[in-house]
């Protein structure tokens, strides 16, 4: 069954149509020479390559659009009133919210527990700061994580993070129901598809979701998103696990201020963050993935945390050498705080580096969350252009819900950032948000050519009308909404 797709605009080539068969594409030109089954009248839109996510947390993304969304609460009483009268319309459900930043508030101080129990009652509340390495939650939560109380980052009246966090965000998983996720799970993955997102790499494991969930995501059936999925864990990985990488947590974020820096923060100089693992120990995973053929991987953003992973590869190139290491192609999640002589030798490794560009969009700039935290030093991070010179793969990502799942305004934000020199051209950004994505999993795709898979989306402008992965469409703009 051949599908001509007409009338357009093909991205990259004076073509205006293409023909899909068996999920490949057959043919790219202008005047089609064969017979098509079926044809596409794409009036004037653009096919260009879909989209790859290449770090998204899909039931947390999907709880923000079914939950309680908190980003773009304003301040302290603002997020107590919107826990009431959430409660209050469903006062038998655990409550799951995301995406409160008191940096962006008059009043910088968060809730107390205190507050939450007052407005939330007996309900369990879980409500994760927009970078997710941190929480608020009601005494009726915590109470169904007794280890959190003993734990490191635990506080009675305040945030929880670190390791409480972890426990009581087990606990708010936990008591999701089964439809709540799978409902969660359809939202998000239907959101990426209308998005013109075709694959998402799910960066899962123990500190943030669990078996259950990872595997009712691979288990979806389609047409949806393909989930390349990522557990981030030293010790073992659920079946269908493309590696062991995603978020195996080197640091915290700075945000939360855990992430692990070489010299205190600079609105909290008595604390320089959180290290979770040490270069011994990353360097005994990068060579056990490696000699068994996995991928590995580390979360990484705070300059210290950087500096631990940089010599843990070091040992781990001594123990399997350079070609090998190189060519297993582990990813390193973030990466914000690199120095370019850390670049050039993470690329010699063939490091991928899983970015979110959205990141410096949101937090970066002179008066931003990044300059809040670290001073003068935020105008080094998430240098783009300076890991693109040094040679590393760049995948774009979202990590969703800490960003949306907006492809486009990625693309902008790495053109456009908030540092002068540390932007890409727009080919390189939208290269990174296709190409780049296939490459991080081990894989060949974002290309509009003859024998390519047929992965494309059709733009008019920046709506998407239609998403297609390998000659199937996941997602089609109804008549009603355009």
């Amino acid at each position: 069954m051949t599908t001509l797709f007409t009338g357009g605009r093909v991205h990259g080539s004076p073509a205006t149509a293409l023909a899909v068969d068996d999920g490949v594409i057959t043919w790219v030109g202008v005047e089609f020479p064969g017979a098509a089954t079926e044809t596409v009248d794409l009036a004037g839109a653009l096919v260009a390559p879909a989209f790859v996510d290449a770090h998204v947390h899909a039931t947390a993304a999907g709880l923000l659009r079914t939950g309680l969304d908190l980003t773009r609460v304003d301040c302290r009483g603002e997020l107590l009133d919107a826990v009431r009268d959430r409660v209050r319309a469903h006062p038998d459900t655990p409550l799951w919210g995301h995406g409160w930043d008191e940096t962006r508030w008059p009043d910088p101080r968060p809730p107390t527990r205190a507050e939450l129990d007052a407005a939330a009652g007996q309900t369990p509340v879980y409500l994760s700061r927009i970078d997710v390495h941190s929480a608020l939650a009601t005494t009726a939560l915590v109470d169904r994580a007794p280890a959190a109380r003993a734990a490191s980052g635990w506080s009675a009246g305040g945030p929880l993070a670190r390791d409480a966090h972890h426990h009581v965000r087990r606990a708010a998983l936990d008591a999701i129901t089964p439809d709540q996720r799978r409902a969660a799970q359809l939202a998000f993955l239907a959101h990426a598809a209308a998005m013109g997102v075709a694959c998402v790499h799910e960066c899962a494991g123990p500190d943030i979701s669990d078996e259950d969930d990872f595997a009712d995501l691979l288990a979806l059936p389609g047409p949806l998103p393909r989930v390349v999925g990522y557990w981030g864990a030293t010790d073992s990985a659920p079946p269908g696990a493309h590696g062991r990488a995603g978020d195996l947590f080197v640091d915290g974020a700075l945000g939360s201020r855990t992430a692990a820096l070489a010299s205190p923060y600079t609105d909290a100089p008595d604390t320089s963050g959180a290290r979770y693992l040490d270069a011994d120990r990353i360097a005994a995973h990068v060579v056990a993935c490696t000699e068994r053929g996995v991928q590995a991987g580390f979360h990484v953003i705070g300059d210290a945390a950087v500096a631990e992973v940089v010599a843990g590869f070091r040992l781990a190139e001594r123990a399997v050498g350079e070609r090998a290491l190189a060519a297993a192609a582990h990813r390193l999640e973030h990466l914000e705080m690199v120095t370019p002589e850390q670049a050039d030798e993470l690329a010699r490794f063939g490091v991928v580096a899983s970015v979110q560009p959205l990141f410096d969009a949101t937090w970066g700039g002179r008066d931003g969350m990044y300059a809040q935290r670290l001073g003068e030093r935020a105008a080094a991070l998430n240098p783009f252009a300076m890991l693109a010179r040094a040679g590393l793969t760049l995948a774009f990502g979202s990590d969703a819900p800490v960003t949306p799942v907006d492809p486009w305004a990625t693309v902008r934000a790495a053109v456009h950032h908030r540092t002068p020199g540390s932007g890409l051209d727009e080919a390189a950004a939208f290269a990174a948000h296709t190409v780049g994505g296939w490459a991080a999993a081990g894989e060949t795709g974002g290309l509009l050519e003859v024998g390519a898979p047929a992965t494309f989306a059709v733009w008019d402008g920046e709506t998407c009308l239609r998403t297609v992965l390998d000659g199937t469409t996941i997602h089609e703009r109804s008549a009603e909404v355009a």
